[in-house]
């Protein structure tokens, strides 16, 4: 090969490398896809009224898409605290227990704090949430940087501490006595989300959500901050060795996480549900793995995968009312996503994709669980 065929070889090895990271999960997804068509054909339901109706519920009608879009919303934050996590190399499994403290240190400001106009109320009301999960968040993070214990499973425990914490509060002193069910009082108009589409669910939250992908992108690759964040995630003795602080970045990563995942909550108590129910566990926040995986942790791949686990959830519905299958279905082909992402290897082998010999992969969940 000449001097001039190597140069080329190597200025290509970038966009080829960029190619296969958009390539590959969107290839996982349709095989997933075309495996769950296989479980749908040998179950004797018709696959097209399936996924028919599995398109129609998600998309279908300004209403299904709105909907859709409604599930995304908390997705993408989630999905966002994961991925903002694991570019420090921190393994944030307590999404859901941030997202939970989210949802309660917003609903307290909403619901008691009156007087104030929206223009005061509905951002105090955020920040509370988005505080709510930035202090969960900062407990595993601070003791993973200062005593070494592991993120994952102090993050696990914190999750129970959460749901049992607002279990209590909500059944006690924010209950709201007159409803028949344990839930807060409605919030006060002044600290509702806008509502983007007159008799539709999608509200300002959605635009929160997509802004947050902007500032997090910003963050993590346009500023000093973001690129120790960084450094920490993929060689933290380097970084320290070159004079950055791998505990001040451990802790700062899990608290903007937890304040994202926060934010999550937040969202669906001012604009989606408008309270607090007691024993208000969503799933979101294990879902948002899923979605950050799918992602490859970049900021940009955020929506686009929260928007397909949504349109999965919304649609499965109406995929179990045509095609007379289960709805668990779904589960079924989200699962195999998720395999086929986390083992690209099978994708590469299936589709003979070879990996760009001049590309650098980068990592991107943890450098292992046991360190």
């Amino acid at each position: 090969m000449t001097t001039e065929a190597k140069k080329a070889s190597k200025s290509s090895a970038p966009w080829l490398s960029s190619a296969q990271e958009i390539a590959i999960p969107l290839l996982a997804v349709l095989t997933a896809l075309a495996v769950g068509a296989i479980v749908i054909w040998a179950s004797g339901a018709s696959v097209v009224k399936a996924y028919q109706g599995l398109l129609h519920g998600a998309l279908g009608s300004v209403s299904n898409l709105t909907e859709t879009l409604v599930i995304a919303t908390p997705y993408t934050l989630a999905g966002l605290a994961v991925a903002l996590a694991s570019r420090c190399g921190l393994f944030n499994i307590g999404v859901e227990g941030q997202f939970n403290m989210g949802a309660l240190f917003s609903v307290a400001v909403a619901v008691s704090v009156k007087g104030l106009p929206t223009a005061i109320h509905l951002p105090l009301s955020l920040l509370a949430g988005a505080l709510g999960g930035a202090v969960w968040g900062a407990i595993p993070g601070f003791l993973k940087a200062k005593l070494g214990a592991h993120e994952v499973t102090n993050s696990i425990m914190l999750n129970y501490i959460a749901v049992k914490t607002m279990d209590y509060v909500v059944k006690n002193p924010l209950r709201d006595k007159t409803a028949s069910i344990p839930r807060t009082a409605f919030i006060l108009e002044s600290a509702t989300l806008p509502r983007l589409l007159a008799d539709h669910r999608v509200h300002a939250g959605l635009l929160i959500a997509i802004a947050a992908i902007f500032v997090v992108y910003w963050l993590l690759w346009k500023t000093t901050l973001g690129f120790e964040i960084r450094t920490v995630g993929a060689n933290p003795d380097a970084a320290q060795y070159s004079g950055m602080s791998v505990t001040r970045n451990f802790i700062l990563a899990m608290v903007l996480s937890g304040a994202l995942a926060g934010l999550a909550g937040t969202g669906e108590v001012l604009g989606t549900n408008l309270n607090l129910p007691a024993s208000f566990i969503s799933g979101y926040g294990f879902d948002s793995i899923a979605i950050a995986l799918l992602a490859k942790s970049h900021p940009f791949g955020i929506l686009p995968a929260a928007f397909l686990w949504a349109a999965l959830r919304n649609g499965a519905g109406l995929m179990q009312v045509r095609a007379g299958i289960s709805i668990d279905l779904i589960n079924i082909v989200q699962g195999l996503v998720i395999v086929f992402i986390a083992a690209d290897e099978i994708i590469r082998v299936l589709y003979r994709i070879k990996k760009p010999k001049e590309a650098i992969r980068e990592m991107v969940f943890t450098r292992g669980w046991g360190r």
